[in-house]
């Protein structure tokens, strides 16, 4: 995740969510060349019009060095299946694309989707049970390594589920302000200081004006 020195990923009207530097993006690339599959919120992909590919033929070969497929597999998130059916990503078929939605969505949605990506798998009544699909992609799919690219809403549930093993994190020199900006976490959050998700810096590094960082999780 990129976000501003106060700790947003997007203006608070979501006009802007792509700031980060030519290097921010590079290192966004580089991620995903680890990762057997990308993972982004259906609100996260409308506004920012990505499609989870691997970058150009150096990000490509580092895969190859990586002992990946030229390609990721790519996982949407939506609860309510409310995606964008003209989305970017539908236009571009370069490897499966699986939809994570819930039993709430309407039956109708789901029907649209199975037309335009490989599978769509309820995993949940009302809520994603993230740990469930995870089990599931990695028996079906092969999915050890997954790089989620948030929003935040999606961030947060996956640090409630003890999912998270690292975060990249990349401190941008910009101020966004507004209560409503979204965050890397949102949702609920932490009720107390227990219940946060408690990392371990591993990596710090200035490139610029910006601040790379890593962090692992404490067990």
């Amino acid at each position: 995740m990129a976000m501003t020195a106060d700790g947003k990923i997007a203006t608070a009207n979501r006009a802007v969510s792509s700031f980060g530097s030519r290097r921010d993006q590079e290192h966004l690339y580089e991620l995903r060349a680890t990762a057997d599959a990308v993972m982004a919120g259906a609100r996260t992909l409308d506004l920012n019009k990505v499609l989870l590919g691997p970058g150009g033929e150096r990000f490509k070969k580092l895969r190859k060095k990586n002992g990946l497929n030229e390609y990721s597999l790519r996982v949407i998130v939506s609860g309510s299946a409310s995606i964008d059916p003209n989305a970017a990503i539908f236009r571009h078929r370069f490897s499966p694309i699986i939809v994570l939605t819930t039993a709430r969505a309407p039956k109708s949605k789901r029907d649209q989707l199975l037309c335009l990506v490989d599978e769509v798998l309820i995993c949940g009544k009302s809520q994603i049970n993230f740990a469930t699909a995870f089990r599931y992609l990695r028996k079906k799919w092969k999915v050890k390594r997954l790089l989620c690219e948030g929003g935040g809403e999606l961030n947060a549930a996956l640090f409630k589920a003890g999912l998270v093993d690292e975060l990249h994190l990349t401190i941008c020199p910009k101020i966004f302000g507004g209560r409503e900006a979204p965050a890397i976490a949102d949702g609920e959050g932490a009720a107390h200081l227990a219940d946060a998700a408690n990392l371990k810096l591993t990596s710090f590094r200035p490139r610029g004006d910006e601040l790379f960082l890593a962090y692992r999780r404490k067990k």
